[in-house]
């Protein structure tokens, strides 16, 4: 694939994951030194703390938050839903390779128009998707609507450190190196790009905060990962 690709769109954001699924775990470790996997443990050890979950997981990509749930909660359920059919073929092969395919699933779909019941699962994540739906408060609704009374939503995405000077130096990192070495090694310049774009004008913190009681959540919180990297949003229905 060439690095000069189209630059993505939120509406066709799916086919930039199908054309670098193939890199995306590498690139994930790579482009993160390794703390995508210390903020995945984070988010699921704040999943409930009670027995046999049933747990929805929007934009799964390659499965990587389903599969460490288990080893932080019972997880009696997880489903996994993503737009990008090739992202969840990689998914699949990990869930069969792990041998979870009696309690994780995956399908295609859309966050802001979930086939699925009111009232019906313990939890919710996302995780570095939500800025991706093209509706984002939309799909914040649908997460509510599916929760149950209680029930938990987990909410984790790129932010901006609030340190000045290491904010510059991040940013620099954000505009000119990741794009790069992510370029480079899934083909796809474009695909990287939007990734710094994206953070940069997406809502984060207290802005963020107040979306998600917008959409009906209450108890909210949010905890900075890395200093400010990331960060975990949580809501309860």
């Amino acid at each position: 694939m060439s690095s000069t690709s189209t630059e993505p769109t939120r509406h066709q954001v799916w086919k930039m994951f199908d054309r670098i699924a193939h890199r995306y775990d590498l690139l994930n470790r790579l482009l993160s030194f390794g703390r995508d996997i210390a903020w995945r443990k984070i988010l699921c050890k704040n999943l409930p703390e009670k027995a046999a979950l049933h747990v929805l997981d929007l934009a799964t990509g390659t499965a990587d938050v389903l599969l460490t749930m288990p080893r932080h909660r019972e997880v009696a359920l997880g489903l996994g839903i993503d737009p990008s059919g090739g992202m969840l073929r990689h998914g699949e092969k990990k869930i069969q390779d792990q041998h979870k395919t009696d309690s994780l699933f995956l399908v295609r779909g859309d966050a802001m128009a979930l086939s699925l019941p009111d009232n019906h699962f313990d939890a919710v994540t996302i995780s570095f998707g939500i800025r991706n739906v093209a509706d984002f408060q939309a799909g914040l609704r649908e997460m509510h609507r599916i929760l149950k009374p209680g029930a938990r939503a987990l909410i984790l995405e790129f932010s901006l450190p609030p340190n000045p000077v290491f904010r510059r130096l991040y940013l620099f990192y954000f505009r000119h190196v990741l794009p790069r070495i992510g370029g480079i090694i899934s083909g796809d310049m474009a695909a990287y790009r939007y990734l710094n774009q994206t953070v940069e004008t997406f809502p984060f913190g207290s802005a963020f905060l107040e979306c998600m009681e917008h959409a009906g959540f209450k108890n909210l919180s949010a905890q900075p990962l890395t200093l400010g990297i990331a960060s975990l949003y949580i809501g309860e229905k």
